[in-house]
């Protein structure tokens, strides 16, 4: 269990029961701050104490940054290691009178791959109890050396908010993979990381806000 409590903005979330008219205006942003428990993390790509998030002050987003969140293949890299995988269960105290949702999000890490070799990013998030859920998946291909970002936007027709009073964690599920393909593995090491150990390298989700 990890005591990761953030206060600053509301997080987390797109997904569950109201859905947006296309054509309603944004909501204005909630004066009172948001608190965010980390109630849980679990997978081997979030050890106890290796995952952590933070609250923008402007309400706008919250970021969760890893710090031990790395597949890899080859050359040092346990047979277990081409696929890494992390859960996080997060409490989010959402103020009075609003509720929210996930417009967008921004996956950032660093790729080296050799020539042959591939790897996936994928994740998905969703609220306890909710069947429905967002699910995206990013791919990459060998050679690569260097930092990597992707971003899913969700169009505003299909953006869906925690329906109003409901307190529910909001799950948060990211996996990396990566496979040595032709590569020389023997030889050399590819890897695929969300690593956040000089603090650029983090997930951004940005927030949707609406008025109950």
């Amino acid at each position: 269990m990890l005591n990761a409590i953030v206060t600053g903005t509301t997080l987390l979330a797109s997904l569950a029961a109201t859905v947006v008219p296309a054509a309603a205006a944004p909501a204005p942003l909630p004066v009172d701050k948001m608190v965010i428990d980390v109630v849980s993390a679990n997978g081997s790509g979030c050890p106890l104490g290796t995952a952590d998030v933070i609250v923008s002050p402007d309400n706008k987003a919250f970021t969760v940054t890893y710090s031990e969140f790395t597949a890899q293949v080859g050359v040092g890299a346990k047979p277990l290691d081409f696929r890494k995988n992390c859960q996080l269960g997060l409490n989010v105290d959402v103020p009075q009178g609003y509720t929210y949702a996930i417009a967008r999000t921004d996956y950032r890490g660093f790729a080296r791959l050799e020539k042959g070799a591939s790897a996936t990013q994928s994740s998905f998030y969703y609220f306890q109890g909710e069947a429905q859920t967002h699910r995206s998946r990013h791919n990459f291909t060998g050679p690569a050396d260097g930092d990597w970002q992707r971003t899913d936007s969700i169009g505003i027709s299909s953006v869906s908010f925690l329906p109003c009073g409901e307190q529910r964690y909001l799950n948060v599920n990211t996996e990396l993979r990566v496979n040595a393909g032709w590569s020389d593995k023997k030889k050399t090491t590819s890897f695929l990381t969300m690593d956040s150990t000089d603090g650029n390298l983090d997930t951004v989700y940005h927030v949707a806000w609406k008025k109950c």
